[in-house]
């Protein structure tokens, strides 16, 4: 499931498109509705012609109202910048541009809205100009730009089949299972309780779970889950998600604390990251200054410590370590934002390096600068697992190259990622050599493990007189390289996940049952055979009384022999 973003300047129309699109406005405070403008996220859903369903976040695009913009936005997939054709770029617009680029959000469109009030072709083709070269270094640089009017609803349709067409082309996340849900709301409902939201940035929750809110490091028990108001018994990777929590109160959550699995996670002070200043910003930044720190949901002042360097000036990068007043939940490769208090001001922002450090780092040895930029690449086993997923299935000395450790470094990575189970050999012992062994990181594993699973069980309902799918039909649906595919079912049968009939594949638990109309026109065939013993029957007179799957059934579970195509007997009794 994925979710998107608006971002833009004040009045642009992002909360209008999203009411076009959706059918639901996603002000919903009356504060909101009387002043005609977001202050806090706004929530709604839509489904894309090719029948995936994706959350939307909407932005509050006031400068007074960024920080809020903030807690909802770095969990998105993609992102719509919304830019009014009466006004065109603004600050708004340049200040969420930058945003989404320190997060380097992976896909986005720019929608050009109000085309009903602005509608000369001569200036709208001018105005796209301008936004060429305003994105032009940022991650929408390639993005489309898609003319919309809310009003008329005139390019709504295109905008929609646009949108399905860059999610379709980016991956889906994968899952780590190591569930987090940064909580964006907070609230209570009569009846049901404490009720929190926020977007599922890894794992899975489902009812009945044993849950942790961290940094508060409360404990309690998921009640229910929905998705776009629909009831759910898991909450999947990447949706908009609503939990209902027994055993904890509303009061003693806060937005910007995290749901978790129990002793997954643990909360920080300090971490190390990159850091990139805006090349816009209104001064140079410099140690010991105090910054607001953004990261998921979260927000806390932190006191910035510049490594390598007495100052940092507009467009230039840095390692630094931040010294948090108050404890988050972050990880490796979280990106995160920096923002000056006071006057208001996005610094800049990049990428967490090390969620616990141990200690305060010497500014400026030498050794510290050059682990950083080691931790950048990850340790051993991160940078040999991100080759792994990069690659999805692979042989061994593929992953390696890609991973560009030594040897020695490499081997040793290997051989605690199969041990610990983040990757999965499919080959154990059968391949020609150990380099070319194909393995596979565990998120894929699971992934194509519960693809086929899925595929095997509705080939079941489907056919359930038949013993299982043809191997090749199989093949073709997952679109697996041979050797691939023969290794994959191989490694599931070893499993015992799935049963292999000479050309068939089966769940393990599939067995042939034939309904109540199915056994009586068994038990009609079976009295004609007992009738007249010797005298052969046809494959089409059988086929005529009791239909082509239950015969085929019949043979297959030897209940019948065919002798040629004219010709068919009984099983003999003893």
């Amino acid at each position: 499931m994925r979710v998107i973003g608006t971002a833009g300047h004040v009045d642009h129309g992002k909360s209008t498109l999203i009411a076009a699109l959706t059918g639901t406005h996603p002000d919903r405070l009356k504060e909101e509705q009387a002043r005609e403008m977001t202050i806090e996220l706004g929530f709604g859903w839509l489904t894309l012609p090719n029948g995936e369903e994706v959350g939307i976040v909407d932005v509050p695009g006031h400068r007074d109202f960024i920080e809020n913009m903030l807690s909802g936005i770095g969990g998105i997939d993609a992102a719509l910048l919304v830019i009014a054709a009466d006004e065109g770029v603004m600050p708004q617009t340049k200040e969420h541009l930058a945003i989404l680029d320190l997060l380097q959000i992976p896909a986005g469109l720019i929608v050009l809205t109000k085309t009903d009030i602005a509608s000369d072709s001569t200036w709208l083709d001018l105005l796209e100009a301008d936004i060429r070269g305003a994105v032009s270094d940022t991650v929408l640089r390639d993005a489309p730009i898609v003319r919309v009017s809310a009003k008329t609803k005139t390019g709504l349709e295109t905008l929609i089949t646009t949108l399905s067409k860059i999610l379709e082309e980016k991956p889906a996340r994968l899952d780590l299972n190591r569930p987090r849900l940064p909580i964006d709301r907070v609230f209570s409902m009569s009846g049901f309780g404490t009720v929190v939201t926020g977007t599922l940035s890894d794992g899975h929750l489902s009812v009945g779970d044993e849950v942790e809110i961290l940094p508060a490091g409360l404990k309690g028990r998921i009640r229910g889950l929905q998705t776009h108001t629909k009831k759910e018994e898991t909450a999947v990777l990447g949706s908009r998600t609503a939990v209902n929590i027994s055993g904890v109160d509303t009061e003693s959550i806060k937005r910007g604390e995290v749901i978790v699995h129990p002793n997954q996670y643990q909360a920080t002070r300090r971490v190390d990251a990159s850091f990139r200043l805006l090349k816009d910003a209104s001064a140079a930044i410099k140690h010991g200054d105090e910054v607001k720190f953004f990261v998921g949901a979260s927000e806390t002042i932190a006191t910035l410590r510049l490594l390598g360097v007495e100052e940092l000036n507009a467009g230039e990068e840095a390692w630094i370590q931040l010294e948090l007043r108050d404890p988050v939940v972050t990880v490796r490769g979280d990106r995160y934002i920096l923002r000056r208090p006071s006057p208001s001001e996005t610094l800049g922002g990049g990428s967490i390096i090390d969620h616990q450090p141990k200690g305060r780092h010497k500014r400026f040895d030498e050794s510290v600068l050059k682990s950083l930029e080691s931790l950048m690449q990850g340790t051993p086993e991160e940078v040999l697992f991100e080759a792994a997923l990069a690659l999805n299935i692979a042989g061994i000395k593929d992953v390696t190259a890609k991973s560009r450790l030594e040897a020695s470094n490499a081997q040793d990575a290997l051989n605690a990622l199969l041990q610990n189970g983040q990757l999965v050999a499919l080959e154990a012992g059968e391949a020609k050599t150990t380099s070319d062994m194909l393995i596979v990181a565990l998120p894929h594993w699971n992934t194509l493990s519960e693809k086929i699973s899925a595929t095997l069980e509705a080939y079941h309902r489907q056919f359930p007189l038949r013993r299982g799918i043809p191997r090749e039909e199989l093949k073709s649906k997952l679109k697996l390289a041979a050797r691939v595919f023969n290794s994959v079912i191989h490694k599931l049968a070893v499993d015992h996940a799935i049963t292999e009939y000479s050309i068939w594949l089966a769940k393990t638990n599939h067995e042939i049952k034939f309904n109540g109309a199915d056994q009586l026109k068994v038990k009609e065939l079976m009295r004609k055979f007992e009738k007249n013993p010797y005298a052969t029957r046809s494959v089409k007179e059988c086929q005529s009384e009791a239909g082509e799957e239950v015969l085929n059934a019949l043979i297959e579970l030897g209940e019948l022999i065919t002798v040629s195509q004219d010709v068919i007997f009984r099983k003999r009794l003893r």
